[in-house]
């Protein structure tokens, strides 16, 4: 049985890997993705990083405040002039930062003891002036505690009498895990690596097959049904497995792309992190590949196929939200659940946490027992088909 298993492993592998363009694209999607996407974030981060270095800020009417202008210049900040249109533009996203509006008699009103009003215009549609609305408020901000404690000291007032309680915030995080939080994204990525590494393999061992017409003969052949459902299977989740080690190496170059010396700095994600999630996904693989193949059997076409194994691909992409959503921290049942469970065991690497056997366990076990279950299903489908 095991040569007889070994015959149909090799040859369904070699259908797989024939299909250039198929492995290809599933290449592109699923290995290239994700680094990808990582260098496309960097990017972004590097330019808000340029555009906090350049220390500017847009106004109008700035000529009515020489106070708020010394006090912008000593910070360091210099002040540029907003078209007149800036509405408009920042409507049409073509205007990066927010624009400081100053009313005509702010001098005049600052030396009544009144508080002008001084605008800062932006849109929320225009991320990039969005994203500059925080610092420009700080600005103000600190403006004002600055005019404050002026006032106070010249009616000789103690500034102190502001602020009676002083308040510091301490973040009581790990330094491994903020440095996580960047790298929190890889697990989703390599998850559905695998899924689409398996899913055209599966799909074209079964019913590719069936549509093709070449699985009757091939189960006239006098060979044990469990090696044929264990080759085939053994080919799927082979793709399946090379696509997720594939992807997991492509983030270790992916980072010198990095733009951003921060973020680069931040991304946690070596060669043991790589190692340990690629040790993770491997029952996965198995499973999926199995799962897969049990849906797809049981079609008449390759297209028929597709379509029942779309419930697959929408739970396997939406498990790994329940870590998101879920407020109360990591459940035990989040480990017996496929998909979830390698989820939650490829946080914990990126946080610097060494898994519990038991949980590690617990992931692996879930994950046999379905590429059990559902591999025994793929055998009595084929066992019966044999029979007709």
């Amino acid at each position: 049985m095991i040569a007889a298993a070994w015959t149909v492993f090799r040859k369904e592998l070699t259908d797989a890997l024939r299909d250039r363009r198929t492995l290809l694209m599933v290449l592109l999607s699923s290995v290239a993705i994700g680094p990808l996407v990582l260098v496309l974030i960097s990017t972004l981060v590097s330019g808000l990083e340029k555009r906090a270095e350049a220390r500017e800020v847009v106004a109008i009417g700035m000529d009515h405040a020489p106070t708020l202008r010394n006090y912008l210049e000593r910070q360091t900040f210099t002040v540029r002039e907003a078209p007149a249109d800036h509405e408009k533009l920042l409507r049409d996203s073509k205007l990066g930062e927010p624009v400081v509006v100053v009313p005509p008699g702010f001098e005049a009103a600052l030396a009544r003891g009144e508080p002008p009003l001084v605008e800062v215009v932006s849109s929320s549609a225009n991320q990039r002036a969005q994203a500059g609305v925080r610092r420009v408020m700080q600005l103000l901000q600190g403006f004002n505690t600055e005019q404050a404690t002026l006032r106070l000291v010249l009616r000789g007032v103690s500034p102190a009498l502001l602020q009676p309680v002083e308040v510091e915030e301490r973040d009581v995080a790990d330094r491994n895990v903020r440095a996580a939080q960047l790298a929190s994204m890889v697990p989703f990525f390599v998850l559905m690596a695998v899924l689409y590494g398996s899913l055209n393999a599966a799909l074209d061992t079964t019913a590719g097959e069936r549509e093709r017409g070449s699985l009757e003969p091939l189960l006239m052949n006098p060979m044990p049904h469990a090696a044929l459902v264990l080759g085939k299977w053994g080919a799927a989740a082979a793709v399946g497995m090379l696509i997720a080690l594939l992807s997991c190496l492509s983030f270790l170059p992916g980072q010198w792309l990095m733009r951003s010396e921060a973020l680069a700095a931040m991304f946690r994600f070596g060669p043991f992190e790589a190692a340990a999630f690629i040790a993770l996904l491997l029952p996965l693989a198995g499973a999926l590949a199995a799962l897969l193949m049990a849906i797809a059997i049981r079609c008449k076409s390759f297209k028929e196929a597709q379509a029942g194994t779309t419930v697959v691909v929408l739970a396997v992409s939406l498990l790994p939200l329940v870590t998101v959503f879920n407020q109360e921290g990591i459940s035990p049942w989040h480990y017996w659940v496929p998909a979830l469970s390698q989820t939650t065991l490829m946080g914990r690497v990126l946080k610097g946490e060494l898994p519990a056997p038991p949980e590690v366990l617990a992931s692996v076990g879930s994950s046999v027992l379905l590429c059990v279950l559902a591999l025994g299903i793929v055998s009595r489908l084929l066992r019966a088909a044999a029979l007709k």
